[in-house]
């Protein structure tokens, strides 16, 4: 406890701990022996790994108009949130060069000097806005080699001076494009599983969301500690912009963790437990992590719908009726997002642990 509030009070991130030239990962970094150390790493020269990849759609085709081009593309989509849980889309609007520049502008971010960082720097999670690192720090096994900038963009969207200047006008314009581009992959989930194309937004799916840049600097020993370590996002629906050059996402399919890497102008789309929930299993969420690296700092950008969250809501949430039938009887109990985020909370970053805990 004495070393995690030491470091921190530095307000530097593990950014400063690199800046500060450590050779060795301080202990609270090192990860502790898990179950996880006893799967399997799929490479390139494994035969299994050359018959899976993440599936990759090209949503293109939506803009057309053509019925039977939009069917396809939706079958695409719900086939690979019932088989994958995680799949890739190009051609979804948002603007490749406003990509490259959303990441950079995360890197310059967390690489700035630590006294400019540190100015907004804060641990307490119910500010809509913040730098820090770790949000688990003193509740985790040992901290991942990460540090993030958060914002909350819905449904109370921050205060101009909320977020940092240099990444501001980028930030809220990349923000634009996500939130439309959420709104159409809930229309196209929606269709898939036969239901009215506004369903998923009309019970606030995409009622509120948050931006995630995280920052995972050069590791001196990445094989003690993890980037991220393995959990399941808490949410509804989730969409990551990746570093374009720096690999170390991987999704863990039939018991084995599998490499997403990089595809130029792709974002990556997983879905998360609540949408699992409320498909009683049908859509599936799916244990990710990110290893640290040992030669370069990785950036990524993840954009969060989690529905009523930061906001105090009666609004219950279990297995949608119109998916039900008397050989699929519901799965979970109904709960409230405040409450399921709570049992998520207290099970650190397994999510799968939580969901466990309102099934039938």
């Amino acid at each position: 406890m004495k070393d995690l509030k030491a470091f921190d009070e530095t307000k530097a991130g593990v950014r400063g701990l690199v800046d500060a030239g450590i050779q060795k990962v301080p202990r609270i970094f090192i990860s502790p022996p898990t179950i996880e150390d006893d799967i399997k790493n799929l490479d390139s020269h494994d035969e299994k790994s050359e018959e899976f990849s993440i599936p990759v759609i090209d949503l293109g085709g939506i803009k057309k108009g053509d019925a039977q081009q939009r069917k396809m593309i939706i079958d695409q989509v719900v086939s690979s949130c019932e088989n994958y849980g995680f799949f890739q889309i190009v051609n979804h609007g948002v603007p490749e060069k406003l990509m490259d520049e959303m990441l950079e502008k995360v890197r310059l971010f967390h690489e700035q000097p630590a006294e400019d960082r540190a100015a907004f720097y804060r641990r307490n999670l119910a500010a809509n806005s913040g730098y820090l690192s770790n949000f688990d720090l003193f509740q985790a096994p040992s901290a991942n080699w990460r540090d993030t900038f958060y914002c909350s963009m819905a449904p109370t969207p921050p205060k101009p001076e909320e977020i940092p200047a240099i990444l501001r006008d980028t930030l809220m314009q990349y923000s634009d494009h996500v939130e439309k581009l959420g709104l159409e992959l809930f229309e196209l989930v929606s269709e898939g599983l036969g239901l009215n194309q506004n369903y998923l937004k009309d019970i606030d799916c995409a009622k509120g969301w948050a931006l995630l840049c995280h920052y995972y600097p050069e590791c001196p020993q990445p094989e003690l500690t993890i980037g991220t370590a393995k959990h399941a996002d808490s949410d509804f629906l989730t969409i990551l912009l990746q570093d374009n050059h720096v690999s170390g996402l991987q999704v863990l399919h039939k018991n084995q963790w599998v490499d997403v890497p990089p595809v130029q102008g792709a974002l990556i789309v997983n879905v998360g437990d609540l949408l699992q929930l409320i498909t009683n299993d049908r859509l599936k969420s799916v244990e990710h992590r990110v290893l640290a690296n040992l030669a370069n700092p990785r950036v990524s950008v993840a954009c969060f719908f989690h529905g009523t969250r930061l906001e105090p809501s009666t609004r219950k949430y279990g297995p949608i009726k119109e998916l039900l039938s008397e050989t699929d009887r519901p799965k979970y109990r109904e709960t409230t997002i405040y409450e399921y985020i709570t049992h998520f909370q207290a099970k650190g970053l397994d999510g799968k642990s939580a969901l466990t805990l309102f099934q039938l």
